[in-house]
């Protein structure tokens, strides 16, 4: 055997014990988890509107526990645990946001500006935090709880309202809980739009 083949053997000798030590993360579910607007934006001619008719959403917040893509599951009032076999497709605050300004736009007629876009200063200003999202075990149910927050350009009033919805899940299956959970986002935007208002 030649000295080239000999270093190309031993090469691939060390390389094989590895294969069975490198991992990149835990193997992603066959499908991600997302949410979409029960009402989407239909294609169509434009919405045009001033600043005072605009609103911008902010990046929104949320408590540590859901700075994840992994399913919240509460198990009692200290104790939590992730759902198996779930994840977002993003973030549970990136997801939400969105669903937010389409479902803004659909029920109020408001343009949603995107906040980088320094260039246009809508009147309306909301924000807030995401104070669960996920699924209450012992009680069979998804809960979404919104804490938001509404501030006017030229106003000193800010005002601050929380939303909940809470369904009944009919499994722990991640589809299940992804069905619950769309339900009850899609009702809390649009309370929150309702409260926006045209």
């Amino acid at each position: 055997m030649t000295r080239k083949a000999l270093a190309l053997l031993a090469v691939a000798a060390a390389t094989l014990p590895l294969s069975g030590c490198i991992s990149f993360g835990q193997k992603p579910p066959p499908r991600l988890m997302a949410l979409t607007a029960t009402t989407p934006l239909a294609a169509g001619p434009a919405i045009t509107t001033g600043d005072k008719g605009a609103i911008s959403i902010a990046r929104l917040s949320a408590i540590p526990a859901l700075a994840t893509q992994r399913v919240l599951v509460t198990d009692g009032p200290t104790e939590i645990a992730y759902l198996k076999g779930g994840l977002w497709a993003s973030q549970p605050t990136d997801l939400f946001r969105g669903l937010l300004s389409e479902t803004i736009t659909v029920k109020t007629g408001r343009v949603v500006t995107e906040p980088r876009n320094l260039q246009i200063q809508p009147n309306t200003r909301l924000s807030g935090q995401l104070s669960a999202f996920g699924l209450d075990g012992p009680g069979n149910a998804v809960v979404v709880i919104f804490d938001a927050t509404l501030a006017h350009e030229g106003s000193d009033q800010i005002q601050s309202r929380r939303f909940s919805a809470r369904l009944p899940v009919a499994s722990e299956q991640p589809e299940a809980v992804a069905t619950a959970l769309n339900q009850a986002a899609n009702q809390v935007a649009g309370e929150v739009a309702d409260w926006i208002g045209k």
